[in-house]
């Protein structure tokens, strides 16, 4: 019975999660569809969803796995870089734009995935604090590479270089990436619904993971390694399962975003980027999914919201997080959330 009810209450918080992410996508389009958006905030939607993406694909390294990540930027940088080749590439081959954009963020997850698997092999050897470090220095590597990149293609192919651009392109033939100038003239197809239906996907991912076998082989790590290891769970295995996961999400919300703007450049997706994801992450609750769609959607619009205040809007913006931090560590308001979630308050629940 017991069971059961614990059943419940697991299914209550993810109906819950997508209930809020498939009402504030209705609002927004009656809102749009009334005028009554502003074209400030109509052109932050994308933005928006490829951070609540990003949020919740680090909450899965964060607050399921247990492991502190700061290079979370270079897999979003993979998946933008490659996912609009791809779609340059297959332009004319696939004419239909959410298609080729479909196809694009699957080439951009795969490439990230296939990044998370290499950086995964000597990072997860590590743990805490030196984690952090390696990854946030994975990061920066990933960065310099695209920033030093030359990439193009003509009738012969593909053309490659590294710090100066000697493709040698025939007549006709398209640079793609151009060093530190990044991509440009690109066609903008991402779209709201694209986004949403992106964050649809991600939780589905998400929670079928971690309320699966190995979800829960992940947490046991997570909670104790050595007794995780005890009882013969291959901790690497389960880390780099996790780990990869998290970057494949993160290449598909890069794609997802590059392909919002005409152009951009790796300095985008610096160690910064990184942080303010962890900002999402740890604002709205190791492990709350909820909370990190929140955070994100909040914290992405909050700066736009304080631009009025001009130089002193990331005074506020700083003032803020403090107080939402306080607010959200009370223990009155935990136990509060935790009665309305249904759910035992504890650090670094999974949702």
């Amino acid at each position: 019975m017991a069971k059961i009810r614990r059943l419940s209450k697991t299914n209550r918080r993810q109906l819950l999660t997508y209930g809020v992410v498939i009402l504030a996508y209705i609002i927004i389009q009656i809102m749009g569809g009334a005028g009554m958006l502003s074209s400030s905030l109509k052109g932050m939607l994308v933005p928006i969803c490829a951070y609540v993406v990003m949020a919740l694909s680090l909450n899965l390294t964060v607050g399921v796995l247990g492991e502190l990540s700061l290079g979370h930027a270079g897999f979003m940088s993979v998946g933008a870089f490659t996912g609009v080749t791809a779609s340059i590439v297959l332009q004319n081959v696939i004419p239909f734009a959410p298609l080729r954009l479909a196809v694009a963020m699957v080439v951009g997850a795969i490439f990230a995935a296939a990044a998370g698997f290499l950086i995964g092999i000597p990072v997860l050897r590590l743990n805490g604090d030196y984690l952090a470090i390696v990854t946030l220095a994975f990061g920066e590597i990933i960065k310099s590479i695209f920033n030093n990149m030359y990439l193009g293609f003509d009738s012969h192919g593909f053309q490659f270089s590294m710090i100066t651009d000697n493709t040698r392109l025939e007549d006709g033939g398209r640079l793609v990436i151009g060093g530190p100038m990044g991509v440009g003239s690109i066609q903008k197809i991402s779209t709201f619904t694209a986004g949403f239906v992106l964050i649809l996907v991600t939780l589905f991912v998400i929670f079928n993971l971690v309320h699966s076998r190995s979800g829960r082989a992940i947490m046991a790590v997570r909670d104790n390694r050595i007794a995780a290891e005890s009882v013969g769970i291959n901790v690497t295995k389960y880390k780099m399962m996790a780990f990869v996961t998290s970057a494949a999400l993160a290449g598909a919300a890069g794609t997802l975003f590059a392909m919002n703007y005409s152009t951009f450049t790796a300095n985008k997706f610096d160690f910064n980027t990184s942080i303010l994801v962890l900002v999402f992450v740890v604002l709205g609750g190791l492990g709350n999914m909820l909370g990190s769609i929140v955070a994100a959607a909040a914290l992405t619009i909050l700066p736009e919201a304080l631009r009025q205040f001009a130089d002193y809007r990331m005074l506020v913006y700083a003032i803020v997080l403090i107080l939402v931090m306080l607010a959200t560590n009370n223990p009155t308001i935990q136990s509060y959330t935790a009665r309305i979630f249904g759910k035992k308050h504890k650090k670094g629940g999974a949702a």
